[in-house]
């Protein structure tokens, strides 16, 4: 089944270093096993997952005219990612960050927003956006509710299915701010730190609701080794995490987002998306980066009937 996506918001470079377990201090150095770079965002990593299995990509943004920028956008190519919508400005540097990875996979972050908060639904490809099959918008707190508004209602009404990731952490005033986006949205993506801080609720399917009844029409929420939860106003899933040794998360939430979709694009019911969705993040978290991990959909399937599951809490 032929699905094109249009990846439109947050594109962001990472540098990670591994492992990293306090800042050295004064002048100090320490020695680390290694160090790379990868593209990322919830716009930019979700779009190479999707390519990888199997969807027609292209991702839609700003980056700086720097090399940053530049490097950016070969390496997205790299990977089938059509970068042919992204926008350079000259102002602003390239969204960044600097990530230092725990032994256990976690990690903090140093980050630039830079040219992600340089666009703005004027900047969006409405042609090509209706022309899609679905439209992913990574970050739409970067623009606002009412922005991202404006981009995805006329992609609803032009039959396009629409999702949204965030990418900043839950804060109770963000609520407000992207709440106009939730009627537009056939799928919210966030994380479970982000729905309870949102929303300020008790519990996490209770975050889940109040979500579902400002007009998403289904939330999947990643939960690490939890695994996932998905609920629309009819039905609650808990789908468990696969057993791996996990070296680092980054990336993972938008690897579940591209498995997620592309389960949705194949036709495949919420629960079966919803285990692509772990599968690839459970690939991706086997090594360092976004972008970790040679693997296509036959892979990820086969991956996902072969290993074992964590209990789900």
């Amino acid at each position: 089944m032929t699905q094109t996506i249009i990846a439109l918001g947050a594109h962001i470079f990472d540098v990670q270093v591994l492992p990293v377990e306090a800042i050295p201090p004064g002048q100090d150095a320490v020695l680390v096993d290694q160090i790379r770079f990868s593209p990322a965002g919830t716009a930019a990593g979700t779009a190479i997952t999707l390519a990888k299995l199997g969807a027609e990509v292209r991702t839609a943004g700003a980056v700086g005219t720097d090399p940053i920028g530049d490097l950016l956008l070969a390496l997205l190519a790299t990977h089938g990612v059509d970068t042919s919508l992204v926008l350079r400005r000259a102002e602003v540097q390239t969204s960044a960050s600097v990530l230092p990875i725990r032994p256990d996979g976690s990690r903090p972050a140093f980050h630039v927003l830079g040219a992600n908060l340089a666009y703005g639904p004027d900047d969006a490809p409405a042609a090509e956006i209706a022309h899609s099959t679905h439209l992913h918008l990574g970050a739409p707190e970067l623009m606002g509710g009412d922005a991202a508004a404006q981009i995805l209602a006329p992609a609803r009404a032009a039959g396009v299915t629409t999702s949204a990731d965030l990418l900043a952490a839950g804060e109770p005033g963000l609520f407000e701010w992207i709440a106009p986006a939730l009627p537009h949205l056939d799928y919210l993506l966030p994380n479970e730190d982000q729905v309870v801080g949102l929303t300020g609720a008790a519990t996490l399917e209770e975050g889940v609701r109040i979500l579902l009844d400002k007009g998403a029409g289904c939330v999947a929420v990643t939960r690490g080794a939890r695994g996932a939860l998905v609920m629309t106003a009819d039905t609650t899933m808990a789908v468990p995490a696969f057993a791996v040794d996990v070296v680092d998360t980054t990336g993972c939430g938008d690897a579940f987002s591209a498995g997620f979709l592309r389960g949705i694009g194949l036709g495949r019911p919420l629960r079966e998306a919803a285990v692509l969705g772990c599968a690839a993040a459970a690939l991706v978290a086997q090594g360092l980066g976004s972008d970790h991990g040679t693997f296509d959909l036959a892979v990820a399937d086969g991956f996902a009937a072969s290993t074992p599951t964590l209990e789900v809490n």
